[in-house]
């Protein structure tokens, strides 16, 4: 077991690290870092806009609550559509400015330039008189992120390319506002940029659809592939074996946000409709049901330390779950350790295998209701659970995992301190 470490300590852990560092997957990690506070007025929306059924009902409060959702739908409606409804459109902005930020571009024209772009590929134009146009924008929330990924990424990558080697650039002489010189020397960028994605546009529009909706077409079968409970429980074994040798989940962005993200707008969408949630696998899914205190759900081990026989432990423990409580595991993670513990590695990575796939059949199966909400990645699962599905059930749910991950962890937990109290009498006879 030590030799195996090692090596993936040696071999595996600096290449992760580079990888994660990787310019397009960083940025499409702290975008979706950075435009959370937008999703999460679009979840407390949604919270808002799900009053209880009150047919019935006596409760003033439940009587109130519905009247004003009642009255105010429209506005509350419109208010969803431009926060989780535009979901892509933001993440293709974010992508845009983080790397513009890489290359030390100025990001201004580079964003407007794919918004521009996404929009030709994503919206659908419709003519209703001349002269007057009305687009759909279906596929401005987390169906079009794919498209949003590829614009923002083709428009930096071009716009880079052109300016770093002075491509088109016209000089301008001194004292011109340098807002008007950046305008000029984008101007070729900007035209061959804007004329790829009119050629795009054209194409598409010339078979009768968008890009976004070919996209989201083409890749049916595999997102809906991956809204399985088998999908789920690899996602939840290799983010968690990769954080026990310090690989951040930030590596693996690229294979989990679009679709977590993604799945999350379809399912805010659908119950905006008043249909039916058609996925499980979601980013408040992951957050509030997968890791229950964080990667490795070190809320549970928290709890372990906090009885321990071992003093350090029960250090660790007292500093650690209030941050678990919260989602955040670094404390435990660090401080226990269990990152490159060789008796954490199983509870670490089976944890969380189980919570999902518990998780994803009780939520499939309809006996627990499903997310449609994402309010923060630091809310107490116990709390997240519920206002992210509103089905007290899902409180339930969260109880029982966190005792199956205690369950879990025991053995586990004992027998490293059983080890550290041999290693502990060792030294005090030495």
């Amino acid at each position: 077991m030590h030799k195996f470490i090692n090596f993936l300590e040696q071999k595996l852990v600096p290449f992760s690290s580079r990888f994660a560092r990787q310019r397009h997957l960083a940025a499409i990690g702290s975008t979706f870092m950075t435009i959370l506070p937008i999703l999460l007025f679009g979840g407390l929306i949604a919270v808002i806009n799900s009053a209880p059924v009150v047919e019935g009902s006596t409760n003033a409060f439940m009587l109130a609550w519905a009247s004003f959702v009642s009255k105010y739908s429209a506005v509350l409606g419109w208010l969803n559509a431009v926060t989780m409804g535009m979901m892509s459109l933001y993440a293709c902005l974010g992508i845009t400015y983080y790397l513009c930020k890489h290359y030390k571009e100025e990001p201004f024209i580079p964003m407007l330039l794919s918004l521009a772009g996404f929009t030709m590929l994503a919206a659908d134009p419709q003519e209703i008189v001349y002269g007057s146009l009305l687009a759909q924008l279906t596929y401005f929330d987390g169906k079009g992120l794919l498209v949003a990924i590829f614009v923002s990424i083709i428009t930096v990558e071009i716009y880079h390319f052109m300016i770093s080697r002075n491509i088109g650039r016209i000089k301008m002489g001194e004292n011109i506002p340098e807002a008007l010189t950046l305008s000029f020397s984008s101007m070729l960028p900007a035209l061959v940029i804007l004329l790829i994605y009119g050629i795009l546009y054209a194409i598409f529009h010339a078979n009768g659809t968008t890009m976004a909706a070919w996209v989201s077409t083409l890749f049916a079968p595999a997102l809906a592939a991956a809204d399985s409970i088998w999908y789920v429980m690899f996602i939840a074994l290799l983010l968690n074996f990769s954080w026990f040798f310090g690989i951040h989940n930030t590596v693996y962005s690229l294979l989990t946000d679009p679709i977590e993200y993604g799945n999350l707008s379809l399912n805010a969408a659908a119950f905006a409709a008043g249909t039916s949630l058609p996925c499980v696998f979601t980013v408040s899914f992951w957050c509030y049901f997968g890791i229950i205190g964080g990667l490795g759900n070190c809320l549970a081990v928290s709890i372990l330390c906090l009885t321990s026989k071992v003093k350090e432990f029960r250090t660790i423990g007292r500093l650690g779950v209030v941050p678990a409580f919260f989602g955040i595991s670094e404390p435990i993670t660090f401080g226990l350790p269990i990152m490159l513990n060789p008796l954490m590695l199983i509870p670490c990575s089976l944890t969380s295998v189980v919570n999902v796939a518990l998780a994803f059949l009780a939520m499939s199966s309809n006996l627990v209701g499903r997310t449609y909400t994402m309010l923060s990645y630091n809310m107490p699962s116990i709390f997240g659970a519920f206002f992210s599905t509103g089905d007290f059930k899902a409180v339930i749910l969260i109880v029982v995992l966190l005792v199956l991950d205690l369950l879990i962890y025991f053995p586990f937990f004992k027998a490293y301190e059983k080890q550290f109290l041999r290693e502990e009498e060792a030294a005090a006879k030495a």
